[in-house]
């Protein structure tokens, strides 16, 4: 069999797992975890603190520091209210294509590392390969992160990550980071005939939000002259604002569901103390005024880190030479990268598909774009001599 038929093979059994974050990926994780440990890869399994998702980290190799990592998320969207031709959890291909869920976001790079493991196992020397296959991005990153806190507890660096996110096969040296919370306002119910005897949440809610938009405009004269990022500027998105019961009772509760997408650290942390300052210093003080149990509570949903562009990338330098590519780009979805950037590790995404099909019904990977990734899997093979 050759490597894009087996390729193909392992990727229809990667899709058969309906690995959604809310579900478990632990069966998926296992299935892994034995390809690995058959190309005689040290396999070390993460659980996560809810006992039903688990990462998994792959070692082929010396065990010393640096290396190289290939990296991809296991979870993938839900398909509720979707329309798909096929069965999305049953992979099809018709006319080139590769139809499923996660068939390019990002089972397809997934499967292809999985298919050159016995491979890489041969040609391994002084220069270990790592495997890191993560749970939850695409629900705040929350996997990475308990990788990457393993890995700082171990003292164990990777030098180079490549993520497989579907770029096209595009290297991409950076995206900006992505910051989201649920903020809740508690106020006192009541009449609305009698708005002065009650705190009205939905309306300091509105308050908030008229900040948050205040704000959003000031970010826009902040962006950094050298900022490739498009729009250039750190962005603001309310995304939803909910509370209240009727029109005639002053509402107790109110939620906004709002994102920052920074290109800066700075900017992140100028937004959070400015809206810690209006709540303690504004709102808290009118509302405790009627109520002295009033609260506004702000929850992190996450705040993962953007992939910064650095003058000296050897994950790009490698990329480059692997896939013939001139010049590296940046996009505006968001990927675990930053998260091993901030390890010290250089780091592109590089993957097969497009992005425009993520997430989508009849979301597919062409088998063009899952050979060519195959292909720059196998010519990096010859860096692992040393």
């Amino acid at each position: 069999m050759d490597r894009l038929e087996r390729t193909k093979q392992i990727l229809a059994d990667l899709i058969a797992f309906p690995t959604v974050s809310a579900d478990s990926n632990l069966e998926m994780i296992a299935y892994m975890a034995d390809l690995l440990g058959e190309a005689g890869a040290r396999v070390d399994l993460m659980t996560a603190p809810c006992g039903t998702k688990a990462n998994l980290f792959a070692t082929l190799g010396p065990e010393v520091d640096g290396g190289i990592l290939l990296s991809g998320h296991s979870d993938v969207v839900p398909i509720a209210d979707q329309d798909w031709t096929s069965d999305p959890f049953q992979m099809a291909e018709r006319d080139g294509r590769l139809y499923g869920r996660g068939s390019c976001d990002m089972k397809g790079f997934i499967a292809a590392t999985l298919a050159m493991a016995p491979a890489y196992a041969a040609q391994v020397r002084e220069r270990p390969l790592h495997f890191a296959f993560t749970y939850d991005e695409e629900v705040g990153c929350f996997g990475a992160q308990h990788l990457a806190q393993v890995l700082r507890d171990r003292n164990l660096t990777p030098g180079i990550a490549i993520i497989g996110e579907p770029t096209g096969m595009r290297i991409i040296e950076g995206h900006k980071g992505c910051y989201e919370y649920t903020t809740r306002f508690h106020g006192l119910e009541g009449h609305g005939s009698l708005p002065d005897q009650g705190v009205n949440a939905v309306e300091y809610a509105v308050r908030y939000v008229n900040k948050l938009l205040g704000l959003k405009d000031q970010l826009r004269g902040m962006a950094p002259a050298s900022s490739r990022f498009d729009p250039p500027w750190t962005t603001v998105n309310v995304g939803a604002l909910t509370g209240g019961v009727a029109h005639n009772v002053i509402a107790s509760k109110a939620q906004i569901d709002w994102e920052m997408r920074p290109v800066q650290a700075a900017d992140a942390d100028f937004v959070k103390a400015e809206m810690a300052r209006y709540c303690d210093e504004d709102l808290l003080p009118r509302m405790r005024a009627v109520h002295p149990e009033a609260a506004i509570e702000l929850s992190v949903i996450g705040e993962v880190a953007g992939l910064i562009p650095t003058d000296e990338n050897e994950a790009r330098r490698i990329v480059a030479e692997l896939t013939g590519a001139n010049g590296a780009d940046l996009v505006a979805f968001g990927t675990e990268a930053g998260i091993f950037q901030a390890l010290g590790t250089d780091v592109v995404v590089c993957g097969p598909g497009s992005i425009e099909q993520a997430h989508k019904a009849d979301e597919f990977l062409s088998l063009d774009q899952l050979s060519q990734c195959i292909g720059m899997l196998e010519r990096l093979g010859g860096r692992l001599n040393g």
